[in-house]
């Protein structure tokens, strides 16, 4: 987290705050606001209920600025992340715009056995997205951002979809943007891989155990999404042409 924080300080184009939301942990949140709280960071505790989606409301409700940009506390972004995010932005037709999301392996080596095309199991981009800046269906939640009127409107993330704890469930980014996307067919969403993050994969995320464990509860939320959006927008990334 510390790691995440300075990365975001080193930005080619600072940041006009940062926003680091603590889920529902006192310990750990009294400790962030020891270290981080007198250093430009605000602090602050996840207002809603426990989980992801209730964490990122709670930081878009405090943040301030034209574009809100997220990112995991396990990950670290490259020098020039922010700045790479927002020369997309110069196309008044952007309403969201994301980024690669390289793993770090913590065992150092990336199993043998775990596929390229997988790689959204450990919350990372993944063999068959775009290698050049183009328009997608959804951003993926460790490297997004969006303009912050198009959250005023679209409003937060819904509960009851993202990652609470260890739980490996997920999906709230993908049904945050096919909504604004059905709010406003003519505007974009854009992966720019040009936008780097890295993200940490702990070793307990490298075993088949948690693969299929994390394959089987994708399964669940495209289905808990269809509910919502659709199946037509809610699987038109996962549908053969």
């Amino acid at each position: 987290m510390l790691a995440a924080v300075q990365s975001l300080k080193k930005q080619t184009r600072p940041p006009s705050e940062i926003v680091l939301v603590i889920d529902h942990n006192p310990a750990l949140l009294e400790s962030a606001q020891r270290h981080l709280g007198n250093n430009g960071v605000k602090v602050i505790e996840n207002s809603g209920q426990r989980g992801l989606s209730g964490a990122r409301n709670s930081g878009l409700a405090l943040a301030q600025g034209d574009i809100i940009a997220f990112m995991d506390e396990d990950a670290t972004a490259a020098l020039d992340w922010l700045d790479q995010l927002a020369q997309v932005y110069e196309n008044p037709e952007v309403m969201g715009v994301g980024g690669a999301i390289h793993p770090v392996w913590i065992a150092g080596l990336r199993p043998a056995w775990f596929p390229d095309e997988f790689d959204w199991v450990v919350g990372c981009t993944y063999r068959g997205m775009p290698d050049a800046e183009s328009q997608v269906r959804n951003l993926i939640g460790c490297n997004m951002s969006f303009r912050r009127s198009v959250c005023d409107v679209n409003g937060g993330f819904r509960d009851g979809i993202g990652r609470i704890g260890t739980l490996p469930v997920g999906c709230e980014e993908t049904e945050y943007c096919i909504r604004a996307s059905q709010r406003w067919p003519e505007k974009m969403l854009i992966f720019n891989p040009r936008a780097r993050v890295f993200h940490k994969v702990p070793t307990t995320r490298a075993v088949w155990r948690y693969f299929c464990s994390r394959c089987y509860a994708e399964g669940k939320s495209k289905a808990l999404i269809g509910q919502f959006v659709g199946s037509k927008d809610s699987l038109s990334s996962e549908k053969p042409m």
